[in-house]
């Protein structure tokens, strides 16, 4: 290694480009042997220096949003029977709620690709660049209530609004006590204009019931629904259909 290489590398450490390091012996012998000019050789490195630290920056958000597993668009069953609404879920897809400050309301039975459906579109969110928190809603309830406790809750607050965009996994499936549903409401109401991404076994107009003061339901819900894109997934689970086949299972009819 001559000694001008060996000073290039010690400054691309100083200015925190070791990403090039990795790929700068292979465009050293490339730019010998003719193949990149001086621009191309500084434009290769350049550019490989920039996929690195998107990668890096991607990895980091998804670390953040706190997925449980990777879930995407590509990866969903758009072929079950009956099909979900593929149409409106592409559409979703493009982010235009997202970049408006609109949220998406996923409502439907047990099993049918809705926290999937979610999870994509937040990934899809991350790929842009977005900030994305993930959490069940019954544990976003608790993360509050221990605010409660310990005089944080301003702090916890402040970090679930934070995200460029916040899932709510499972909203509205248990009766809801005065605490919980007013934290719910200062929640929905502090992130007016970030969007939010809400799965439910119930549609929006349902829920009312679960709260101990309707007043406090009707703003809530309203805010919801007049600020979200409404995307109904019915029809039976499709999860037997993923789990692995026992030796006693017997195979689909029809």
């Amino acid at each position: 290694m001559s000694v001008m290489t060996t000073a290039l590398r010690d400054s691309l450490k100083t200015l925190g480009l070791s990403g090039m390091l990795e790929t700068l012996d292979a465009r050293l012998t490339q730019a010998q042997g003719g193949e990149l000019g001086h621009l191309d050789f500084l434009q290769v490195l350049c550019q490989e220096e920039i996929s690195r630290r998107e990668t890096v920056a991607l990895e980091r958000r998804l670390r953040k949003a706190r997925y449980e597993q990777q879930a995407t668009l590509e990866g969903f069953a758009f072929t079950a029977s009956p099909k979900p609404p593929a149409a409106q879920i592409r559409d979703l897809a493009a982010l235009r709620w997202l970049h408006s400050g609109e949220s998406v309301i996923l409502f439907g039975p047990v099993g049918v690709g809705k926290t999937h459906v979610a999870q994509a579109l937040g990934h899809q969110a991350v790929r842009q660049g977005a900030g994305v928190r993930l959490a069940k809603t019954s544990r976003i309830l608790a993360e509050l209530a221990g605010g409660h406790a310990d005089r944080t809750w301003d702090k916890r607050l402040r970090e679930l609004v934070r995200p460029g965009l916040l899932l709510l996994d499972d909203f509205a499936m248990r009766r809801l006590t005065a605490p919980q549903a007013d934290d719910l409401y200062e929640l929905v109401s502090e992130r007016q204009g970030r969007p939010l991404i809400i799965t439910s076994n119930r549609a929006p107009s349902d829920g009312c019931p679960l709260f101990p003061h309707p007043v406090v339901a009707e703003s809530l819900l309203d805010r919801l629904i007049n600020a979200g894109h409404q995307v109904i997934m019915n029809g039976p689970s499709y999860r037997p259909d993923k789990r692995p086949k026992g030796p006693t299972d017997k195979p689909p009819v029809g």
